[in-house]
């Protein structure tokens, strides 16, 4: 592996010469060193330097993105090698959405560890688009989204089922039965940001009941809207993985409505590639074959 790759990702991502020394062991002239072969190399500066913190330019950009994908390409080789000759294990990057992120993926891999005690997890949880930009640039090794993906070359694979219904606080007036969605018209709805999965649901909710609420609020956090719908700030529309715990102590009540609950999928991406070290190849598996256990998405509403 070409280290002075290593040490300009390093560079760019602590902003200094000074951090990155001190991540990697080394000294700052060493640093330095690293930087100027690779700019030799390429035939250009790569990065913007003063006082205080250094910042890529637009060569910096080029050779920052692909340098990623080249280290990733390393580890999964040398991944891979040792597959050969072990059992599975070694570092596995998971990332996720936020939904299966953090309601659902901690159940996973408590089970995968279980399991496999030599593989060790490191997870990402963020929105759909930038796991799996991620696993594109082969920065993580498997991807868990809801949605729709935009890097269509990426293998993508249902294997849950999400409902999603739509919620209110236990204490409001709101009718559990009502039947009609546009009886809900002049409630306000909290939604996700438009780069979430959920919030691509909620439109594609409303889209197909021929609907879209008068008054709209719109919150960055699953958390945050289920805290606010339980103040009486308003209604929403959340996966049922999600609600779970607020349903069976009275906090959240389902608002039945015709043409919910909403259908979608959980999906799996991985980089475009033939190899896939055991251990993406256990968690696969797992996903696939083992996730409708309660242990996993808890009792059906």
């Amino acid at each position: 592996m070409d280290q002075s790759l290593l040490v300009f990702i390093t560079v760019v991502e602590k902003k200094s010469f000074t951090r990155a020394a001190d991540a990697l062991h080394m000294t700052q002239p060493a640093v330095s060193q690293y930087i100027q072969l690779l700019e030799k190399n390429v035939g250009a500066t790569l990065l913007d330097r003063s006082n205080k913190y250094v910042q890529l330019n637009k060569a910096g950009e080029i050779v920052y993105h692909h340098a990623n994908e080249i280290i990733g390409l390393y580890t999964q080789m040398q991944r891979l090698i040792d597959d050969t000759m072990n059992k599975a294990s070694g570092n596995l990057s998971i990332g996720a959405s936020y939904t299966f992120g953090e309601y659902v993926l901690p159940h996973v891999v408590a089970y995968l560890k279980k399991q496999y005690p030599l593989i060790k997890p490191k997870i990402t949880i963020a929105n759909t688009k930038r796991i799996s930009e991620w696993v594109a640039n082969r920065q993580l090794d498997i991807g868990i989204v809801d949605g729709e993906i935009q890097h269509n070359h990426l293998p993508m694979e249902a294997f849950a089922d999400d409902l999603m219904y739509i919620v209110a606080s236990n204490h409001s007036c709101i009718n559990q039965n009502t039947r009609k969605i546009t009886d809900l018209k002049n409630e306000t709805w909290i939604v996700r940001e438009e780069t979430s999965g959920t919030r691509e649901a909620t439109e594609k909710m409303f889209a197909e009941l021929n609907f879209y609420p008068k008054n709209i609020m719109e919150f960055g956090s699953t958390q945050i809207i289920k805290e606010s719908v339980q103040a009486g700030l308003g209604i929403t529309f959340l996966s049922h993985c999600t609600i779970q715990k607020e349903i069976s102590l009275g906090f959240l009540k389902i608002i039945d409505v015709i043409g919910t609950p909403f259908h979608r999928k959980f999906s799996l991406i991985t980089p475009p590639t033939q190899f896939k070290t055991k251990a993406t190849i256990v968690l696969m598996d797992i996903l696939k074959n083992q996730i409708g256990l309660p242990n996993f998405f808890g009792k059906p509403i």
